[in-house]
């Protein structure tokens, strides 16, 4: 596939992607591409990614956060609100990373595996235009929470050879390895059947102030986990083993009340079981997004190092 020129942004049909438009230098000499296009498709709006790079010699290492939102709803800017943003990318950024920060259909626009399809996208996106964009293609991590912590360890675990071929998606750049180096799941579902079987009452949490949509799990599948097992289970990192294992760091709450801490234990076990590297870090008394918690700095930190070792990454 060839490279779009910068100015066909328009026309018909859509471009499946456009190239990193120039960036801009923020404070601190981190170079800024914002809302750049990944993948286009008619009938859905353009998916966008952000992409902040350090100010060190190039090319970088880089980080793909996948944000969260029970799969229906997320932003790319916003980390959870118990995790402030500042304190997550620039955390990142100060470790010499490079945070790409992306967007993907949500499940009341597009069932699974369109939210997969576009992970896979913006990896290959930003493979290709590595060195455009000062980063390094051959390091490339995978960092999410909640639904984007599922959708991590999907992307993690599935290669061009799982389910024929069909998770790696025919959005935006079509060429290029969608591997990882590493990744970090903060409270992400593992299998999807006895998540569904566990979520409480479509009344949502009052706590969590998570509104009365109904459940996720059927809106992400786009039909009852319990009625279609083999949907529940393609969607569901532990029904999956590629290749290469990437190492893994699962972080979460004790007292998650909307994706049980068993979901992190089951991962765990799966990734031991297949000869994985996996370190399982329990927050106690923590409940989904880590409320309740006063160790947000320091589950931050632990993050930021275990993708720094990972990547290689230099600080300083």
């Amino acid at each position: 596939m060839t490279d779009l020129p910068q100015d066909q942004d328009t026309g018909w049909p859509p471009p499946p992607f456009l190239p990193p438009p120039p960036p801009h230098r923020s404070d601190g000499g981190v170079l800024r591409y914002d809302g750049v296009t990944y993948a286009r498709s008619f009938g859905y709006r353009p998916r966008l990614l952000d992409v902040y790079v350090p100010a060190r010699p190039a090319p970088v290492p880089a980080v793909v956060w996948i944000h969260g939102g029970g799969w229906m709803d997320g932003d790319r800017r916003y980390p959870p609100p118990t995790v402030p943003a500042d304190l997550l990318f620039g955390s990142l950024l100060a470790a010499g990373l490079a945070v790409v920060t992306i967007d993907y259909r949500h499940s009341l626009e597009a069932a699974f595996p369109a939210q997969l399809h576009d992970v896979k996208a913006a990896i290959r996106y930003v493979r290709h235009f590595a060195p455009e964009l000062g980063i390094d293609g051959e390091r490339i991590g995978v960092f999410g929470e909640s639904a984007g912590g599922h959708l991590t360890a999907m992307a993690a675990l599935t290669d061009q050879d799982s389910d024929g071929g069909r998770l790696e998606g025919t959005e935006g750049v079509l060429v290029g390895s969608t591997a990882v180096r590493c990744a970090v799941d903060w409270y992400g579902v593992s299998d999807i059947g006895a998540a569904a079987a566990a979520f409480p009452a479509p009344a949502g949490s009052a706590a969590l102030e998570v509104p009365a949509v109904g459940d996720p799990y059927t809106a992400l599948l786009g039909a009852s986990p319990a009625d279609r097992p083999d949907l529940a289970a393609g969607a569901s990192p532990v029904s999956h083993v590629p290749a290469v294992i990437p190492p893994f760091l699962l972080i979460h709450g004790t007292e998650d009340n909307l994706v049980p801490y068993s979901q992190s234990e089951r991962l765990a076990e799966h990734l031991t079981a297949q000869g994985g590297s996996v370190e399982l870090v329990p927050v106690h008394g923590a409940d989904h997004i880590f409320l309740g918690s006063a160790e947000i700095p320091a589950i931050v930190g632990q993050s930021v190092a275990f993708l720094a070792r990972h990547l290689a990454a230099t600080t300083g």
